[in-house]
């Protein structure tokens, strides 16, 4: 496949990268710095302002599917804002371009833990990650909207850390994925083999999943 990646630098993104080049698909990564990517069998580079719709249009053009690993930068007052400015400029961008595919990876928060409560609403969550899981689930609201788009967006468990490759994981949709009494966890780099998985044989068009192990 020819698979434009927003966001290939990133903690996911990285490894969604390296797992698509190892199986063999063109990747076009979508980055703020071209130069901090490494030379790589399969692998092309530009330099892209997310916030720019017409920009992303011209960038993912001719691909197969999109990928949005997108994150604005942790810390940041404005953290929702930024974010969201890229989202709703990343999907207009695809719609411009003619591409159909689109994934979007987002958070554990939206994900429901009982009948109408997610896990972002719960006393629990962390406040420190509150404001990114707001603007993720902002992020899927405006996805499930798009019904000219071949969209899937990944929430991975809550617990989501640098780990192995095992390609042994659940899937599931909407609700957190439990190990017995505790939220599921999964690696990054489980997650990027999910991610190639979903674009290669997709089983979540316009539908959130999720996956543990």
């Amino acid at each position: 496949m020819q698979i434009a990646l927003i966001g290939a630098t990133g903690f996911v993104g990285s490894k969604v990268l390296a797992e698509a080049l190892t199986r063999g698909h063109q990747v076009t990564a979508l980055v703020r710095t071209p130069a901090a990517l490494s030379t790589r069998a399969g692998l092309d580079a530009a330099a892209i302002d997310v916030n720019d719709a017409a920009a992303v249009a011209r960038a993912v053009a001719g691909h197969d599917a999109v990928v949005s690993a997108f994150n604005a930068p942790r810390g940041n007052p404005d953290f929702a804002a930024l974010y969201l400015k890229a989202v709703r400029a990343i999907i207009d961008g695809v719609k411009r371009s003619g591409v159909k595919r689109v994934l979007l990876v987002g958070g554990a928060g939206s994900l429901y833990v009982a009948p109408g409560m997610q896990l972002v609403d719960t006393p629990q969550f962390p406040a420190e990650y509150r404001t990114e899981a707001q603007a993720a689930r902002a992020a899927l609201n405006l996805i499930s909207d798009e019904s000219r788009l071949d969209w899937s967006f990944i929430s991975p468990a809550p617990i989501l850390a640098p780990g192995q490759r095992t390609g042994q994981f659940r899937l599931g949709g909407d609700e957190v994925l439990m190990n017995g009494d505790k939220p599921g966890n999964i690696s990054v780099e489980d997650l990027a083999v999910a991610i190639v998985d979903e674009l290669e044989m997709p089983r979540h068009l316009q539908r959130r999943f999720t996956l543990a192990y």
